[in-house]
Parts: structure tokens; C-alpha cells; sequence
């Protein structure tokens, strides 16, 4: 129970419950996969983003070293993740009756998808609208072990292309997918989400879910949404930001900077940027119907129902055998809690449309 000790110490309130105001409106046995050696082709990093923040590598690291971090500490960590909370591995959405069973949150997940279809005007039905048209081919942008990629081809009949930077997921997402009858529908594989291996304007529906944070280059995440969607096609990045910058501020204040900087080295991140940071860098590209909402009161249950998971007896065994990374990646969640309490994290949608 060390492990539980250290996780309550580093926040007191943790497990405080919270009321969140409303808004509109199977996980498969075993985990049997082999641990291959990662081959990740070198890339180049352009200079030409409109924050500088947004275009450097936090805390040193090479871009080379820093995708080599984030297979592993997914490698590591999917196993576990899917153990206790199912196959999407992103936060929840919450209305104020939401409760802290374990049920609730997975059901959460679910609905985090379909809010974030229904902000950038993604037809529900099975017809297209107005506003937007069903999309029949996708591309999901960081896709952990598929759960978004699965959902998003039974909803719309859609042929998904899932690309993440870890192994171990992309085998796991295929597999599941195999069982789940959807392998003729959904394929998965080892990419750099900034060279993504599509031609140009392949996709409908360009969907990125709680991966821009791990981005390096922001500008160069956005040029590749950008040249893969389709025209007419939509763009949807729901990512973790930094506050926005008040009228006068060149920078976040000093401790801001220190408690991101302590996130990053747990979980592989670069340096963060905010949610305007990421409109400039569209409207830069000319992109259409631009929208942004800051979600952060709505996930606001998602982290300590995460931590709350780490107490029990399959929570810590599971931590125990899964690394160093995982378990390093466990004891930063209370700063999670705090940035968010704090308002310095924010989590932001951002989405748009590419011009017919």
C-alpha cells in the first residue's frame, strides 16, 4: 500500500466530490501480446510555429527521444488501463447526476465522443444534414488501443485508420478489432501523427482525441490534420491545454511553468499550448467554421475516479507489474488535479472545417 500512501499524501482533497452543471443534452478477456522493438523513422522539426511553445520539445528532449518515451510509457501502460476502465483511454463527459462507479465513467467515455461529434455538427443519424455529412472515412489521430476507432465505424458504417507511435497498442487495437467483427472495417498501425502515411485529402473525418498534447510541433500536427481531410471534411482535436494568456502576458507565471514541467517529464509531453494557440494556427491555414469551448468542469470527475481506481487490490497489482513508467505516471495524477483545480490545465475542443 506504499504506492496508495504517496498518491494520497501528494493531495488531500483529493476525492472531493464534484457538481457539474449540465450540458446538452466490454471490454474482451486477456491482454496477450509480445513487446517488439520500435522502429521510428527520424523526422525533421519545423521552425515555423506561431508560438514558441508550441514548436519546441519540453525539457530537452530530441523529438526522436521523445516518441521513443511515449511508446514505451504506452507499451507499458495500456495493459493496465484496459484492465480497470475498457478500451478508450480518454476522459469522460459529466452531467451533475454522474456518479463514481466505475460503470458511470465508461459510459462517460462513451458520451466525451458523441459531445464532441455533436460541437463540430457530425451528423448523428444516418443521413447527412446542413451542416455536415456522415462520414465514411476516418482516421483517428493518436488512437490508443482503438476504442474511438471502433466506435466511430459501427456508428457510421465508416472505414477508420488508427495510427499511434506504440507497438504494443496497435497490435491490441487489431485485435480487438478482430473480435469485435469490425476487422474488415478498421485497421491499425505504427505512424508519426506529423508524418502520417495517407495521401492527401483521404478523410472525412480527421479525429484526434486527447493526443495533440503529445505533439511537439504543433503547427506541423495541425498541417497534417489539415492535408489528410478531405475538402467539405471536418477536423475535431480535443486535447489538454494551458490557460489562455491574459491581455499583457508574454508567458505563464513561474509556477505555472514548474507544475507543467513536472506533468511532462511523468507523461512525455512538450511543451504545452493554449486552446487560442491552436485557433491562430487555423486560421492561419484558412480553414472554416472554427469553434472552440473549454470542457474542463465538464471532465472535472475523471481524475480522482482515475486515482480512486489506483486504491483498489486490482488497481495496485496491476500498477506493480506494469513498470516504472506507469507507476511514475500514477503519482503525478494528483498535479492533474491541481493544474485543473488551479486553472492552469484546461481541457479544450477545437474543430473546423477544410473549404470545398
Amino acid at each position: 500500500m506504499v504506492l496508495g500512501s504517496l498518491l494520497i499524501n501528494q493531495h488531500p482533497l483529493l476525492f472531493k466530490n464534484e457538481r457539474l452543471p449540465w450540458r446538452h443534452g466490454p471490454r474482451d478477456a486477456g491482454y496477450p501480446f509480445s513487446r517488439r522493438k520500435m522502429i521510428i523513422r527520424p523526422r525533421t522539426t519545423s521552425s515555423n510555429s506561431s508560438t514558441a511553445e508550441a514548436d519546441n520539445v519540453g525539457l530537452g528532449r530530441s523529438s526522436l527521444v521523445l516518441n521513443k518515451g511515449i511508446a514505451e510509457f504506452y507499451d507499458e501502460s495500456s495493459g493496465v488501463w484496459e484492465n480497470i476502465w475498457g478500451d478508450h483511454m480518454h476522459h469522460g463527459f459529466y452531467d451533475d447526476d454522474s456518479s463514481v462507479s466505475l460503470s458511470d465513467h465508461r459510459l462517460a467515455q462513451i458520451r466525451m465522443i458523441e459531445e464532441a461529434l455533436r460541437f463540430a455538427s457530425v451528423p448523428s443519424g444516418e443521413e447527412n444534414t446542413s451542416d455536415g455529412k456522415i462520414p465514411k472515412r476516418i482516421v483517428d489521430v493518436g488512437c490508443g488501443i482503438g476504442g474511438s476507432s471502433r466506435y466511430l465505424a459501427r456508428k457510421y458504417g465508416a472505414e477508420c485508420r488508427g495510427i499511434t507511435l506504440s507497438p504494443v497498442q496497435a497490435e491490441r487495437a487489431t485485435a480487438l478489432a478482430l473480435s469485435q467483427g469490425l476487422s474488415d472495417k478498421v485497421s491499425f498501425q505504427v505512424a508519426d501523427a506529423l508524418e502520417q502515411p495517407f495521401p492527401d485529402e483521404q478523410f472525412d473525418l480527421v479525429w484526434s482525441m486527447e493526443s495533440g498534447e503529445h505533439m511537439p510541433n504543433k503547427l506541423k500536427f495541425v498541417n497534417e490534420l489539415v492535408r489528410v481531410v478531405a475538402p467539405g471534411g471536418t477536423i475535431i482535436i480535443v486535447t489538454w491545454c494551458h490557460r489562455d494568456l491574459a491581455e499583457g502576458e508574454d508567458s505563464l507565471q513561474p509556477w505555472e511553468k514548474g507544475l507543467l514541467d513536472k506533468i511532462c517529464k511523468a507523461y512525455f509531453l512538450p511543451s504545452w499550448c493554449s486552446a487560442a494557440d491552436y485557433v491562430k494556427l487555423l486560421q492561419s491555414l484558412s480553414l472554416d467554421d472554427i469553434r472552440r469551448a473549454d470542457w474542463t468542469q465538464y471532465v472535472a470527475p475523471f481524475w480522482p475516479a482515475v486515482l480512486q481506481s489506483a486504491f483498489t487490490w486490482k488497481g495496485l497489482t496491476s500498477l506493480l507489474r506494469s513498470g516504472f513508467k506507469t507507476i511514475k505516471g500514477a503519482l503525478v495524477m494528483p498535479l492533474m488535479i491541481e493544474g485543473f483545480k488551479k486553472g492552469v490545465i484546461k481541457f479544450s475542443i477545437i474543430t473546423c472545417r477544410k473549404p470545398k
